[in-house]
């Protein structure tokens, strides 16, 4: 979250402080009993949550919004579980903060208060249903993969890095193709991963060992990525902001190579300028763009917009799952194609940039 703080301006700053007072002023308990770190961290969140509400206005998604407050929810209510009347608290505290939200907003006629007070309400309701619906919802997946999937997780919970990393050699070694692997085995663990930590099951630090670990079997695939014939082809990808989320990415790298791409992978938290000599350098024929934080969103369309005036015939995908969180939002940029499936996006490349320049 820290990196998203630095990315706040004076007039959010602004928004955040006074916000923060009102809050204060409303909640005698918490002006007279927090300390001056729960003070701090107090106005972090408030900035936090003001950033998805200012980019999901900039965008005119509600749904990046709506989404967040969901997972806020959520996560705030797993955080004290086993509190009595937690929930109701939380809700009612959420719903108290965006009221303020909404009543500052409305006396700052430059900030296009019907706008973002319509968001606003939108998350009230989110909020609503939320309060109505259970904590805990099935979002079990089951498959041919599901028992692969429960022991690498569990080897992972357990920090048994020799026993995960053993079974994703077993896995390389098996007729399971690595399409299937890496998307419909270790990112869905992954996935998993992360909603363990939502839930408050598993720790941060537990969080990145298995983020960790799962790169480390992952390169265990290369031998056999790297001796496949080439098409001819590249793509460059990378994930932009100063997040370091990139494993999606990373994998969606190594997938274009198994099938005969020369992909060209930048990281994370490249700048604009970087990005756009790698392309003047490279010349690749594709380019992948990530966004796991919304926060970003505005940054990413920076970057296409800069990439389509210097290289108006280059191809460009945008995923990650910012994405996810918005009502199709890359259909108004000047993009090509938005997907969270790997396989989907290879073989649309291959329709659209490989089989178009074969033709005569």
């Amino acid at each position: 979250m820290s990196s998203l703080l630095h990315l706040s301006s004076d007039r959010t700053n602004d928004l955040a402080e006074r916000a923060f007072k009102m809050q204060l002023s409303m909640n005698q308990e918490i002006s007279n009993t927090y300390t001056e770190r729960q003070r701090r961290l107090m106005y972090e969140d408030i900035l936090y949550n003001l950033s998805y509400l200012e980019i999901a206005g900039k965008f005119d998604d509600e749904k990046i919004f709506v989404e967040y407050t969901r997972w806020l929810y959520q996560l705030l209510c797993y955080l004290a579980k086993n509190k009595v009347g937690s929930r109701i608290q939380t809700h009612h505290r959420l719903k108290q903060h965006y009221q303020i939200l909404a009543k500052i907003y409305a006396e700052m006629d430059d900030l296009n208060p019907n706008k973002m007070l319509g968001i606003l309400q939108k998350g009230i309701e989110a909020l609503d249903q939320e309060q109505s619906l259970p904590l805990d919802r099935a979002n079990h997946k089951s498959d041919k993969y599901e028992n692969i999937r429960r022991e690498y997780l569990n080897y992972l919970i357990k920090s048994d890095t020799r026993s995960a990393i053993g079974l994703v050699q077993n896995l390389a070694k098996s007729n399971i193709v690595i399409d299937d692997i890496f998307q419909n085995i270790l990112q869905e663990v992954m996935v998993e991963v992360g909603d363990l930590w939502h839930k408050n099951e598993i720790s941060v630090d537990k969080e990145h060992y298995c983020t960790s670990t799962t790169q480390t079997a992952l390169s265990q695939f290369y031998p056999v990525i790297f001796e496949r014939p080439r098409n001819g082809f590249k793509i460059l990808t990378c994930s932009v902001g100063s997040e370091l989320h990139e494993m999606g990415i990373r994998m969606l790298s190594d997938l274009f190579e198994y099938h005969g791409w020369d992909s060209i992978y930048l990281g994370a938290a490249v700048p604009q300028e970087a990005i756009l000599n790698a392309i003047l350098e490279n010349k690749p024929d594709f380019i992948g763009l990530s966004v796991t934080m919304p926060q970003h969103l505005e940054l990413c369309h920076d970057i296409v917009e800069r990439i389509k005036d210097k290289f108006p015939d280059l191809k460009i995908a945008v995923g990650g799952r910012a994405f996810a969180s918005t009502s199709d939002l890359w259909k108004k940029w000047d993009v090509d194609i938005s997907t969270q499936n790997a396989t989907q996006l290879i073989e649309w490349a291959n329709q659209n940039i490989i089989l178009k320049r074969e033709k005569p």
